[in-house]
């Protein structure tokens, strides 16, 4: 594991190291502050001391399961990680694609950046902050009463997703999607979904694809494939 007081952006920084071969698979970077951390579809993270902010690097082999399916198996080693913190974890849920909710607020996010055979998961965790936001509510894990630190967290956070990227490589995505189906939010949970061109569409949660994907039961009772898009729970 390699720590730097500061940088912009561990999973910049983590994509630069693998293209020049300074790295290899299983390497964890973690930056106790980024002063250009990075969300989903070009967001800023906002990024003070005392989170986790953290990446790791997975060299795609010959016969791996898609690529895709590494969001899954950050989400369910992230999911795994934090509940074993938390004295309760009754609260805590997955939501599509990238997001961890305790009591219905955002803790965490996962962004995942793909460079040929290479494969960054960055994962950031309001361990002692949480930023306010204009169209979600947040929280952090020191909010609800947990006194983890950022490395004890991601020490075990390492080991359950070498755990669970050993089990999609031998066995796919299969037991990853039921892992993390069985953490999210019920079946049948209302849900609205911005698309990336801004379409909005609402209807009912149906559980993931066979590639992970989101599916979405509209009013007029068809059924929609979500690839890309903001997820709220209505």
């Amino acid at each position: 594991m390699l720590t730097v007081p500061a940088t912009g952006s561990t999973n910049a920084d983590l994509l630069v190291l693998a293209d020049d071969r300074v790295v290899d698979e299983g390497t964890w970077l973690r930056a106790e502050q980024q002063t250009a951390g990075r969300g989903r579809q070009g967001r800023v993270w906002d990024s003070p001391a005392g989170n986790l902010y953290a990446s790791t690097l997975v060299a795609l082999r010959p016969g791996d399961p898609p690529a895709a399916g590494l969001a899954l198996v950050a989400a369910v080693a992230l999911e795994e990680a934090v509940r074993g913190a938390l004295p309760d974890p009754s609260a805590l849920r997955l939501k599509w694609p990238n997001d961890l909710l305790l009591a219905g607020a955002k803790l965490s996010g996962i962004l995942l950046e793909r460079r040929a055979a290479h494969v960054v998961v960055g994962i950031g965790v309001n361990v002692a902050h949480h930023p306010a936001l204009a169209d979600r509510a947040t929280t952090s894990l020191r909010a609800a009463g947990v006194t983890v630190d950022a490395v004890t967290l991601l020490e075990d956070l390492a080991d359950r997703f070498a755990s669970w990227l050993d089990m999609w490589r031998a066995q796919g995505i299969a037991p990853v999607a039921a892992q993390w189906n069985a953490r999210a939010h019920p079946v049948g949970t209302a849900l609205k979904v911005r698309l990336p061109d801004q379409t909005a569409l609402e209807g009912q949660f149906l559980g993931l694809d066979a590639s992970g994907a989101l599916l979405l039961g509209l009013a007029d009772g068809t059924r929609h494939v979500i690839h890309a898009g903001d997820v709220f729970v209505v």
